[in-house]
């Protein structure tokens, strides 16, 4: 929950390849305060039945960017021992291999906002919007 001096974050994955949410994908966030501060690891989550990740931790008071890491390889692994009669469809990612074994994105905040960061992802590209 964002306050006047703090910013708040949630995101959900899509998986725009079958049209259903991605469950499971473990998600780190970290933030920072200034363009040349160092990082700083706050912990993670995974995405839930619905795609989401509804307990992401809170970023400190002072945060002007976070960026949000997606463990895509491992939802993508699964899915794909569990179509393996889809051989067709993965003839092009060498052997199996995942193309973007994670994501990650980094943007800018400003206290007293919610920032809410949706993933739309396949199994060779993605997009992200600021969602509401």
């Amino acid at each position: 929950m964002s306050t006047s001096t703090t910013a708040s974050v949630s995101t959900h994955i899509l998986d725009t390849s079958v049209g259903r949410p991605a469950e499971g994908v473990a998600i780190q966030l970290a933030a920072r305060s200034g363009r040349t501060a160092d990082w700083q690891a706050l912990g993670g989550s995974a995405t839930d039945a619905d795609g989401r990740c509804k307990d992401l931790p809170a970023l400190p008071e002072g945060t002007t960017h976070v960026r949000l890491d997606f463990a895509v390889e491992t939802y993508f692994e699964k899915k794909q021992a569990d179509a393996q009669q889809d051989a067709p469809a993965n003839r092009d990612s060498g052997a199996g291999a995942v193309f973007f074994p994670e994501v990650a994105i980094t943007f800018a905040v400003v206290p007293g906002e919610h920032y809410h960061v949706p993933l739309l992802l396949n199994p060779f590209g993605y997009s992200v919007y600021r969602g509401s």
